[in-house]
């Protein structure tokens, strides 16, 4: 493949740029630095299949909500990685977008410094990288200890490295290996590693990043939800009003930058982009098939700008709402499922979750099942709310001075049966004239 041919001439280049003494770009990385940009994860393993038109159409959904780059999670083992990042930097450059590569270190390894230097060669300077302080940016899944400073040295355009690390406290010794910053993976309530524990999320590890970062970058990760139930792993984090709270997080602690977790990660259910028929499917269709997701990119669009002028709210300028709820109460039994309902489930409620977003206050009213139904005053701006959950349809309605507003139907039924454990979940909106 002529994709294996350039990478060897790149890995061939960058071991003999020291030895030459090649020329490097100098570059000015201070802290004076203002932009604040959003990415997000994207898994290059799971679209072997995409073509050129696949990328853009991702890139576009993603540009139309603020997102500046795809973070391109690859893998060392698959045949495939060479020619799917030729396709997402050729087609970011063709729709204005940016990507950059995010090795996982459940693939790569400390001893592949050649390989990671030729990558970075081959796409530091390419018109789609993005440059992050006059330097390409780049990243890691895990991955704590590989050491940058060979990488640098071996390319000839700057590189700024935002490792993922799993304790923030890793962050003292950054410099000594070559790292600009580090890129927090805790999204979701947790005391460290997959460990769940109650909610809500507060802060604590984005403040133990500020902390040992003394100054360098950090990017901190948002996400709306995590579960997933597969036989090696088996959860689900009890994230229930993440959706929002982690962005008001964020407006107030005004990290540098923030990554998305995830555009695309079905496997996991923290997907924010839109169905991708040439994906590969590695089981998980089982609790992400229709279940959209979609609505959790009309409630980030505000945040997102909010996040990167600065401001400490979003601004509305539509009345809308965005819901999501599991198909199932916690309680039901599954009846043709090989693998026990996931870790954490007891720690859930069941509850139909409503993100408000008015231009000025109404009166929410969520009749959800055979349940009464359930008024809320709501304020101006965006608020989540919560009501309990009931079998049968979920009908949600906004009401203004005497008048209804907003109404519609949840695109799902609550079911009291089930064959497999599903602890995803559906997530819509109503708008005006919907």
């Amino acid at each position: 493949m002529i994709w294996k041919l350039l990478l060897s001439f790149a890995v061939l280049l960058s071991c003999i740029c020291p030895v030459l003494g090649a020329p490097k770009a100098e570059v000015e990385l201070s802290n004076q630095y203002t932009d604040k940009y959003v990415f997000a994860h994207f898994m290059v393993g799971i679209v072997g299949n995409y073509e050129l038109d696949d990328w853009k159409t991702d890139m576009a959904a993603a540009q139309a909500i603020g997102i500046d780059a795809f973070a391109l999670n690859c893998a060392s083992i698959d045949n495939y990685t060479y020619s799917q990042l030729d396709l997402a930097y050729t087609a970011a450059a063709q729709v204005g977008f940016k990507v950059f590569i995010s090795f996982d270190f459940a693939y790569w390894n400390n001893g592949d410094t050649a390989n990671i230097t030729a990558y970075m060669q081959l796409y530091g300077n390419h018109p789609a990288q993005m440059q992050y302080r006059g330097a390409a940016v780049v990243s890691t899944f895990v991955g704590d200890y590989f050491n940058w400073e060979p990488v640098k040295q071996g390319t000839s355009h700057p590189i700024y490295a935002l490792p993922n690390l799993q304790d923030p406290a890793e962050a003292v010794s950054l410099s000594s290996r070559g790292a600009d910053g580090a890129f927090s993976w805790l999204a979701w309530p947790t005391d460290g590693g997959n460990s769940i524990i109650p909610g809500p999320m507060d802060t604590v590890w984005d403040d133990r990043f500020f902390r040992f970062l003394e100054g360098k970058t950090y990017m901190a990760s948002v996400s709306p939800w995590f579960s997933t139930h597969f036989n090696s792993k088996n959860w689900v984090f009890i994230c229930e009003n993440l959706p929002t709270l982690r962005w008001e997080q964020m407006l107030s602690l005004k990290p540098d930058l923030v990554e998305i977790i995830s555009w695309n990660d079905y496997g996991e259910s923290h997907y924010i982009g839109p169905a991708e028929p040439h994906h590969s499917d590695d089981g998980s269709s089982q609790w992400a098939n229709n279940m959209p997701h979609d609505a959790w990119r009309e409630l980030y669009k505000p945040y997102i700008a909010a996040y990167k002028s600065g401001a400490s709210k979003p601004s509305i300028e539509e009345d809308k709402v965005v819901y999501w709820y599991r198909p199932t109460l916690k309680g039901v039994v599954c009846t043709g499922d090989p693998l026990p309902p996931p870790n954490g489930m007891s720690m859930l409620s069941d509850s139909i979750f409503i993100a408000t977003m008015l231009t000025s206050p109404a009166t929410l009213t969520v009749q959800s099942g055979g349940n009464a139904p359930v008024s809320i005053d709501v304020p101006a701006g965006i608020t989540t709310s919560s009501v309990s959950m009931g079998v049968g349809a979920q009908q949600f309605t906004v009401t203004r001075g005497g008048q209804t507003i907003l109404s519609g139907q949840g695109g799902l039924f609550v079911q009291n049966s089930c064959t497999h454990y599903n602890f995803n979940v559906y997530v819509g909106s109503i708008s005006r004239g919907y």
